[in-house]
């Protein structure tokens, strides 16, 4: 008996594991032989199994061949048979059903032209033997498969990690589910997934992938106390960051460990996986709702195009290359002043090139990568540049943005950002360049800075190129990026690291924040929606208080506030302000299809006219190192902007310093009349 049930799991382990080697060609065989019995059995079927075989066996072999052909041609054509089926999910079951719809369709009409052949006729058989015919096929080919994902399945949970841990799902959405079925999946990964949390009340008590949903995000410290959970992963992507910021505070309590899945605008271009998960980061709490970008829009704008993208090593610029190279274009062009950012960037981009190109010989608009070490100062690098690849669109990323710094350094955010600016602009326009997009900064609204000034100047500049020649050339307006170089996350995030105190320049100052990949997206959005001589401007949601911010770092760090780690107000720096603005007196902002976008209308008609002559002014002043003549000129063409020797520095001597030097540049060009000081 024992050596009859030892040969019995021998002979099931042996089929099986011949199941899981099964290839196409071989299930190729089996549906040839499949498709070879299902006419009788459909006849049997509507005869009510008394089947009088001499009566119809003539008429049944010539519907036999006919269907077989039928089908086996169909499955050919379509691609069937090239199809891997250990991992089959309802779309492998959709395609199987719509392909035997299309079977039984496609044979009916043939049966019942068949009535008309003289020789060849099967009036005998009833006419619903085509569809009962379908049917049987969709059951038999179907369980065929899906028995490969059966067998293929029970065989990896055998395969046990050495360390598993139990995991709480809170969100039992579309990611939570993903989620579940690639811990499920992957037992190896050490994940076993023991309940979801979700406060949609419908889905209490319900089962999802064998996993119950037990409760809300209340019942969260109840639940890993009775379920013995080591591990809680947020699964909802598109929430609003106060709700992660509440199920992390309420987690916190219990002591537990908390993951997350990343906003829906990190994993926009892939799947969910278990390899997203990581630790909450200030991101998380600080995101808004999901933003609907219409995707496949910017993909069809992009594809095939030859994209140029200036500070492609930064924050923005990194991440508009990533976004961009999911579009196919057909060729990208970095440009960049920091060798190692671009080559970073460049080398990161390539490792995505080799996966397409080893993934499919015949995987259409792969896109080639340049990347060029450029000062976009010099006009001769540039023309160069454009010269050689001729782009369609040019994305302007590049800038000097560190409000303080340029306040000291005022030639070089002159140099950098107007001209600079104006030299891609030269270029765009010599080389028929179709789209030309600046990415620009809330502090150009009523700059206090000379940065901000700077920018202004820089929009003015696109917008005055946009005017002359027709083309959709605009600027686009954000905040803050959280996480970009410099910024203040990554700041607080060394200070914590070094025991503190983290520094906030004053308790009121606000700033408006965006993730990296949501700007870069609403950018590729601007793109698309923008027109002729416009500046778009991103809706930024509500402005976040710097000690807010300072404070949920301290305490995602593991420390209390105040306690572990102190919070420090050393004053306001030079040029900066406790609010940034988003409205400029005299602009028309109107919305756009897309909700979080404004676009100013009559941005184009409110352009100093002098503005070429200031420009030039400014490059000679640049080049003097002229600090004083810099923000005095900026004053004349940017509204709200006032220099700081006009306030607090008294500066009789400078201002007749540099009203003389003004006066002679007008005898020169009989141009340029500065205002009133």
């Amino acid at each position: 008996m024992f050596s009859f049930q030892s040969a019995s799991r021998k002979v099931a382990k042996t089929f099986l594991c011949g199941l899981l080697k099964l290839q196409n060609r071989h299930l190729l065989i089996c549906d040839i032989c499949l498709f070879a019995i299902t006419p009788l059995l459909a006849l049997f079927l509507r005869l009510d199994g008394v089947l009088a075989l001499k009566a119809y066996i003539t008429e049944l072999e010539i519907a036999t061949i006919l269907f077989l052909a039928i089908k086996l041609i169909l499955l050919w054509h379509l691609g069937f048979y090239r199809r891997y089926w250990r991992y089959a999910s309802i779309e492998e079951l959709t395609y199987i059903a719509m392909l035997m719809l299309a079977a039984v369709v496609i044979q009916s009409l043939v049966f019942d032209a068949f009535h008309y052949i003289p020789y060849l006729t099967i009036k005998k058989l009833p006419q619903s033997l085509p569809f009962i015919d379908g049917l049987l096929s969709f059951i038999f080919v179907g369980a065929l498969r899906f028995s490969v994902r059966a067998v293929d399945k029970t065989s990896q949970k055998t395969v046990l990690s050495p360390i598993t841990e139990r995991v709480l799902i809170v969100g039992a959405g579309s990611a939570g589910v993903s989620l579940v079925q690639e811990m499920q999946r992957n037992p190896q990964l050490g994940f076993y997934p023991v309940a979801y949390i979700d406060d949609d009340p419908q889905k209490l008590n319900l089962r999802i992938r064998g996993i119950p949903v037990i409760g809300d995000r209340f019942h969260i410290p109840q639940a890993i106390q009775s379920l013995q959970i080591q591990k809680v992963v947020i699964a909802m992507p598109t929430v609003a960051g106060g709700v992660i910021r509440e199920i992390v505070d309420i987690c916190k309590a219990t002591g537990i460990h908390t993951s997350t899945l990343p906003g829906i605008h990190e994993i926009l271009n892939g799947r969910v996986r278990v390899d997203n998960i990581r630790d909450v980061r200030i991101e998380d709490l600080l995101r808004r709702e999901s933003v609907q970008t219409d995707i496949e829009k910017v993909a069809k704008f992009i594809v095939g195009k030859k994209v140029l993208i200036t500070g492609a090593g930064g924050s923005i610029g990194s991440e508009l290359c990533r976004q961009i190279f999911q579009c196919r274009p057909a060729q990208m062009i970095l440009i960049g002043h920091g060798e190692n950012s671009v080559f970073n960037i460049q080398q990161e981009l390539e490792q995505l090139l080799a996966v397409l190109k080893q993934g499919s010989k015949a995987q259409p608009n792969i896109p080639r990568i340049s990347a060029l070490i450029a000062d976009i100062r010099f006009r001769s690098r540039l023309k160069n540049a454009f010269e050689q690849f001729q782009p369609d669109v040019v994305f302007h990323a590049a800038a000097h943005k560190h409000v303080p710094l340029m306040e000291d350094n005022a030639a070089e955010a002159i140099t950098n950002n107007v001209v600079g600016t104006k030299n891609l602009l030269d270029m765009a326009l010599q080389y028929g360049v179709q789209h030309f997009v600046m990415i620009s900064t809330d502090k150009a609204v009523n700059p206090t800075n000379i940065m901000g000034a700077s920018k202004r100047v820089a929009e003015m500049l696109v917008l005055q190129a946009a005017r002359e020649s027709g083309k959709p050339y605009v600027a686009v307006r954000f905040g803050n990026v959280l996480g970009s170089r410099g910024s203040v996350v990554p700041t607080f995030k060394k200070q914590i690291a070094a025991g503190g105190p983290v520094t906030v320049t004053h308790p009121d100052i606000c700033r408006y924040f965006m993730t990296i990949p949501e700007a870069v997206q609403l950018v590729l959005q601007a793109v698309v929606l923008g027109r002729s001589g416009e500046v778009l401007m991103l809706n930024m949601g509500q402005p976040v208080k710097i000690v807010d911010l300072a404070a949920e770092l301290i305490r995602l760090s593991g420390y209390e506030v105040n306690k572990d780690i102190e919070i420090m107000f050393t004053g306001l720096r030079p040029g900066e302000k406790l609010f940034e603005e988003l409205f400029i007196a005299g602009e028309e902002y109107k919305p756009t299809e897309h909700q979080k976008l404004l676009v100013v209308k009559n941005a184009s008609r409110i352009i100093p006219e002098n503005i070429n002559v200031v420009v030039e002014s400014l490059c000679k002043a640049a080049d003097r190192n002229d600090g004083d003549y810099i923000m005095f000129l900026l004053a004349q063409i940017v509204p709200g902007y006032k220099p700081k020797f006009l306030g607090n520095k008294v500066s009789a001597n400078a201002a007749s310093n540099i009203y003389t030097k003004t006066n002679s540049h007008v005898n020169e060009r009989g141009k340029f009349k500065p205002q009133e000081a």
